[in-house]
């Protein structure tokens, strides 16, 4: 907590020494600047500390610089953030991270990363809502990362702390998705992913490896698997923004299926419920009740366990690591309180921030008639969020849980 003091003292200090400047539009090339760009392009760079203290990675220090592009409605079309970041167990990390919303219906995502010690990671996301006079939204990722910090428990909400281990998850892979608007606010939702997996000595020395504590008939997926799966899913949605939302109900309903004879390891099925909402409590909607309740179950024989239903990190439970509970059914609720501090205004760029008080409670089991009450992990925390729309979130979520406290920093709100 000491760490998370010290950054709330250097931001200040750090966006004091913020600037603009104005940059012709044709020395700007396209994302960067498009249509709907002014003939001089608004650019704000703001120095920011990076600061995180996470179960699996432990404490990362280090800076980053965020240069934000508006257009002629003043509005951030575009940020690009290198990054310089050390960690004890990968060393000094260089990054790269750009987020592109050239239009309202499309949007381009991209981060390239490496350390000096094992992780590495580059990727691309894709929203594209113009295709068939904008009624199909196609989304895509492509990826491939290293990831040292990987851990695992056992099975089931019962492992423990003594049974830790570290390993390095590398992967490749894609995931595509189509919509298409079937009435109202209800879509059909198709989709397609790839995922090759290969599992190898992590970065964590302190930590004993995987494959030195277990092996392949307990752990299936434990010498690396591939996984081509299909979806089918069910949306309704009546969120007020994909990205920002402060109003509106989503509810989804999905079946996946992973086949060996489309290139598979092994046959299994995920099936998930999801419904989240947003409920403000003012016309200005300064107080706002975010929820989720999340439901998912995977059945099959000999499921890699990278493949199963899986719980904790900066999405789910707040207060663990990543991968943290794996079983073959999972249920999540999250619930926080998005409160709208002050909007604050610095070199033109208009930022609201946010205090976000929250409760996630989740566990894992074999399926849901086997749950248990003391099979439930609670993390109650705190956000801080800085919030600028109509695309941008940049957060500080802070858990407390059984196992200590957990401190994540990124983009984004967790649901």
């Amino acid at each position: 907590m000491n760490l998370v003091r010290s950054a709330l003292i250097m931001l200040p200090v750090l966006l004091c020494s913020a600037c603009t400047t104005l940059v012709p539009r044709e020395n700007l090339p396209y994302p960067l600047a498009t249509e709907e760009s002014a003939d001089q392009v608004k650019v704000v760079s703001i120095p920011l500390p990076v600061i995180a203290a996470s179960p699996n990675e432990g404490v990362t220090t280090g800076a980053l610089a965020a240069f934000l592009v508006h257009n002629r409605k003043d509005e951030v079309t575009s940020l690009v953030a290198p990054q310089l970041n050390f960690n004890p167990n990968f060393g000094t990390t260089v990054s790269l991270y750009g987020a592109f919303y050239p239009s309202t219906s499309r949007s381009v995502e991209i981060n390239l990363s490496r350390s000096t010690k094992v992780n590495d990671d580059y990727e691309i996301k894709v929203r594209d809502v113009t295709l068939q006079e904008g009624k199909l939204e196609l989304n895509a990722f492509l990826y491939h990362f290293t990831d040292g910090s990987s851990r695992f428990f056992g099975f089931a909400s019962g492992s423990t702390k003594d049974g830790e281990t570290n390993y390095a998850n590398r992967e490749d892979g894609f995931t595509v998705t189509a919509t298409w608007p079937l009435y109202k606010h209800t879509s059909l939702q198709v989709g397609e992913r790839l995922r090759t997996v290969a599992i190898d000595r992590g970065a964590v020395t302190s930590l004993p490896y995987i494959k030195d504590r277990f092996t392949v008939a307990e752990i299936p997926g434990l010498d690396g698997f591939t996984a081509h799966a299909q979806k089918l899913a069910l949306v309704y949605s009546t969120l007020d923004s994909p990205t920002i939302p402060s109003y509106g109900g989503f509810a989804k309903v999905s079946v996946e299926g992973s086949m060996r004879f489309l290139g598979s390891d092994e046959n299994y099925r995920h099936y998930e419920v999801e419904a989240k909402g947003f409920v403000p409590k003012d016309e200005a909607k300064r107080f706002i009740t975010a929820f989720r309740v999340l439901y998912n179950q995977t059945l099959g024989d000999a499921v890699p366990f990278l493949e199963r239903s899986i719980l904790g990190g900066e999405n789910s439970l707040r207060a663990y690591g990543r991968n943290r509970f794996i079983d073959s059914s999972c249920l999540l609720i999250n619930l926080e309180e998005r409160v709208r501090l002050f909007r604050w205004e610095i070199f033109d760029v208009t930022a609201d921030w946010e205090l976000a008080p929250f409760i996630d409670t989740g566990a894992v089991m074999k399926s849901l008639a086997s749950i248990k009450g003391n099979s439930f992990q609670f993390s109650p925390g705190v956000g801080i969020r800085a919030v600028v729309r109509p695309n941008i979130v940049g957060r500080m979520d802070i858990g407390w849980g059984n196992e200590g406290v957990a401190v994540f920093v990124g983009l984004g709100y967790p649901f």
